[in-house]
């Protein structure tokens, strides 16, 4: 078989209800694929109350309709791109999905937890079948349900029923060998906001120095589960000291903007993970579907690369031969 490998990016995160169907979405898409993008990941946002609530449902104002998710994907196959889909589920107390969980005294909690869980990843398996996604993400940095290992294996088992692509979990930077029954899914997905330089030394040497030691434990994974492994997330944002911290959203007004740390980092996460056999590619993080003036790209120290330094590295490997 052929080895899998996504030069992909993720797109449209929190988005609201109608924006997929835009001339600006399609301009958005346009732009990111210009940068020699074959995979794309689309994202759809669902929600529960609480990270204690048992009810995941969609809220449209702010959850994506089918009708935006399927003009997604049907745009990003015009444009040749093949699709992840990503449905994601998010707590409106603003609680870390991680924190999802529930007492072990009580195992009806889960119980009910998964029924919900189940019939919102069947949703979208479905659509993933009917407009022939090649890959399916069942889940996002869900450290408590992820622990939950019977509950897990059977939901993998479900959705194999509905959809028969490829099928990616995504787990967090530091759990990547805690799941035994990811040796279920066809690639184990990683969000890979690693630290990788010091306060002392934020050079593109040092940077590609630390993801040695990522990689020995990237290649650990794909050793213990079987499968390949790839960044399901990565990214960094243009801020000063922003790759001691990769996964941290603060705002932080204070300090300086910095475009070539975040451009390093991406140098460096590729240079050490390109080549590797069993390493099947990146969705970094994240293009929005909605994009200011190129003019006003520099004013955010978002994720995005759009319009900054990072996107023209982005570009050069992408289109390497």
């Amino acid at each position: 078989m052929d080895r899998l490998f996504c030069k992909g990016y993720t797109w449209g995160w929190c988005s609201r209800s109608g924006d997929y169907q835009t001339k600006a979405a399609r301009a958005s898409m346009t732009r990111l694929a210009s940068n020699g993008l074959d995979w794309i990941c689309i994202t759809v946002n669902v929600f529960q109350e609480t990270y204690y609530s048992t009810r995941i449902f969609a809220d449209f104002k702010f959850t994506q309709t089918d009708e935006d998710v399927i003009h997604a994907i049907k745009m990003a196959k015009d444009m040749g791109l093949k699709v992840c889909l990503k449905p994601v589920v998010n707590c409106m107390d603003r609680v870390w999905r991680a924190r999802i969980n529930f007492p072990k005294e009580n195992k009806s909690y889960w119980e009910n937890w998964f029924r919900s869980y189940n019939n919102f990843i069947a949703h979208y398996a479905k659509i993933a079948e009917e407009t022939g996604c090649e890959m399916l993400c069942t889940g996002c940095e869900m450290e408590g349900m992820d622990s939950q290992t019977d509950h897990c294996r059977k939901m993998i088992a479900n959705v194999r029923k509905l959809y028969h692509g490829i099928i990616m979990h995504n787990v967090n930077h530091g759990d990547e060998m805690r799941f035994p029954w990811l040796v279920d899914v066809d690639v184990v997905g990683i969000s890979a906001y690693y630290t990788v330089s010091s306060p002392e030394d934020r050079s593109l040497d040092a940077m590609k120095k630390a993801w040695l030691s990522k990689v020995e434990i990237l290649e650990k994974c794909h050793e213990y589960y079987g499968k390949p492994v790839m960044f399901a997330e990565i990214g960094v944002r243009n801020e000063q000291g922003c790759t001691q911290y990769p996964y941290d959203f603060t705002h932080r007004p204070d300090v300086p903007f910095d475009e070539d740390e975040q451009a390093d980092f991406y140098e460096s996460a590729m240079w050490a993970t390109w080549d590797k056999p069993w390493f099947s590619g990146y969705f970094w993080w994240d293009w929005k579907a909605i994009l200011p003036p190129e003019e006003k790209a520099h004013e955010n120290k978002d994720f995005t690369v759009y319009g900054k330094k990072a996107e023209a590295v982005l570009k050069k490997w992408y289109t390497k031969d």
